[in-house]
């Protein structure tokens, strides 16, 4: 039989649009001979929901396009991922993968495992289901399962939906796994190896579909894919793009070549690419703004979005001081020269006058400090957030991971925008990034790359006066934050004692501010985000 993997890009709560996409994709699946349609989850409604899952009025609207979709199942089944109501004790909803054919809902398999870790929060919303559903299907039996039930952790969860199918009196022939899967740069080798196991040990092949697109600051990279009992992927969809993979059953059972799904530098910059695009193109906004300082951050977010939106809609400001460099000025014009995008230079010496005149009394008899050098961050955030309003443009702010957590920043300057597009990507993959786009040409100014990175606010200032190394500073990061690691651990990789209480006592102070910082697109294990919940205000010092 031929099956058909359609990877959607869904818009939470559009339903409509939704319904449409997936009967259109539906009917070219007919077109194309298959027997047998597949969504991701919760593909009508979008995931993940969050609290429009409490509103009645939102589930009546994925009831009603439920019905519809129900009523177009003629010549062809459907498996798609949906709410499902229930009305006993408990949670008031299953998140379910309904199989339709014929008018009708034929099987229903509800997913088992609720993920509570990171970015997800399940339990708040649904109601575990509690059996692993087999389905007949044109001579095979499918073991059909949402998302986190082939991610089974002992560490997570007391039951093992994959193991309860032994428990059931028919094996499945192959496992069906609809997915809302997000992306972090290392998880499509940690999926592969998870899925790989998996079929090994249960030598049963796997056929796994996962949405694409980007929903707030989470991105869905698709890749949806076929695997053998071996664990090897023998066909596989494209990532960050929507698709219909079409495959037919024997392929999992054909002594194939196995297909390379790995991680890259370029996943990053497309997960990047699609979160800029897809988030103002869902938020109902085409242009965006940007401030362009001549330094490395500020041109890897232009690149981005003159890739994502196209450069026509790309607007960059340069806003010098007195302690701008003619270097700065000058690479900010040569990278909009190089990428087609308009650029517009607007000094601020007259404004920082303005200021200084302004506040001289209240500052009389003290010496200046960091907060003359944050009123020209917070000039240049107040110019470039009026240009965003008159022009209805999206400001995108441009602080690295690194900077935003040891607090490197300034609230209501640098820090204003809409979205943060590198809010989740430490220094030194900025740098990577921005040879990733000199790939082929020279994009970004060579000089942006090699000279010292510098916040130009005072008289040769650069950024390792006040930090260490990033070189330095992102492997501690990455072990505090992601791999969450003690200072204890840390230090005995080799680090200094001093440099590492240090920073995670800037990371712990300076949580007021991530608190305040616009949406972040997430690429690594652990974000500032919904994922990452400390207070700010504690006394725990390590």
């Amino acid at each position: 039989m031929k099956i058909a993997l359609v990877q959607t890009n869904p818009i939470i709560g559009a339903f409509d649009n939704n319904l449409q996409a997936v009967l259109s994709w539906m009917e070219k699946a007919k077109q194309a001979g298959c027997d047998l349609v597949i969504f991701p989850e919760l593909t009508l409604c979008g995931y993940p929901p969050q609290d429009y899952l409490e509103r009645e009025s939102f589930l009546v609207a994925h009831d009603r396009a439920l019905e519809k979709l129900i009523d177009a199942t003629e010549g062809i089944t459907c498996i798609v991922g949906v709410l499902e109501r229930r009305t006993a004790p408990g949670k008031s909803l299953y998140n379910s993968a309904f199989v339709l054919s014929e008018r009708k809902v034929q099987y229903r398999a509800r997913k088992q495992l609720l993920p509570t870790y990171d970015v997800f929060d399940e339990t708040r919303y649904f109601e575990a289901g509690k059996e692993s559903t087999v389905i007949p299907f044109q001579g095979l039996t499918l073991g059909l399962t949402v998302c986190e039930d082939i991610w089974w952790h002992q560490q997570h969860y007391a039951s093992n939906p994959i193991e309860n199918f032994h428990l059931g009196p028919v094996m499945p022939d192959c496992l069906i796994n609809i997915s809302a899967s997000p992306y972090y740069h290392g998880k499509l080798r940690e999926r592969n190896q998870i899925f790989s196991e998996l079929c090994l040990r249960h030598k049963l092949p796997l056929v796994y579909v996962n949405q694409t697109g980007g929903q707030d600051g989470l991105i869905f990279d698709g890749h949806s894919l076929v695997m053998n009992a071996k664990g090897e992927i023998v066909s596989a969809g494209k990532g960050f793009t929507e698709e219909m993979l079409i495959v037919d059953s024997t392929c999992w059972s054909e002594d194939t070549a196995s297909v390379v799904v790995d991680d890259c530098l370029e996943h990053v910059a497309d997960a990047l690419c699609l979160g800029v695009r897809d988030y103002l193109h869902k938020t109902g906004f085409h242009k965006a703004v940007i401030g362009l300082s001549g330094g490395i951050d500020s041109a890897i977010t232009a690149a981005i979005a003159c890739t994502a939106l196209g450069p026509e809609n790309v607007l960059c400001v340069a806003m010098p001081s007195p302690y701008t460099s003619q270097a700065s000025i000058d690479d900010a014009r040569q990278l909009t020269e190089n990428f087609g995008c308009d650029f517009e230079l607007l000094a601020i010496e007259g404004i920082m006058e303005t200021y200084s005149k302004t506040l001289e009394g209240l500052f009389a008899g003290t010496d200046e400090d960091v907060t003359e050098q944050n009123i020209q961050a917070r000039i240049r955030g107040n110019l470039l957030m009026a240009i965003s309003n008159k022009r209805g443009s999206l400001l995108l702010s441009t602080g690295n991971k690194s900077e935003m957590a040891v607090g490197y920043c300034t609230l209501y300057g640098d820090m204003s925008g809409g979205l943060a597009v590198l809010a989740d990507v430490p220094k030194v993959m900025v740098y990577r990034l921005a040879h990733f786009f000199n790939r082929e040409r020279e994009m970004i100014p060579e000089r942006i790359i090699t000279r010292p990175p510098t916040a130009e606010l005072k008289p040769d200032q650069c950024d390792q006066d006040d930090l260490p190394a990033y070189e330095v500073l992102d492997p501690i990061l990455c072990a505090y934050l992601e791999e969450q690691k003690s200072v204890e651990e840390i230090v005995k990789q080799g680090f200094d004692v001093k440099v590492v209480r240090d920073i995670v006592r800037r990371i712990q102070l300076n949580e007021y501010k991530r608190k305040q910082a616009p949406l972040g697109i997430k690429v690594t294990s652990k974000a500032f985000g919904p994922g990452r919940r400390y207070p700010v205000v504690q006394g725990f010092r390590e």
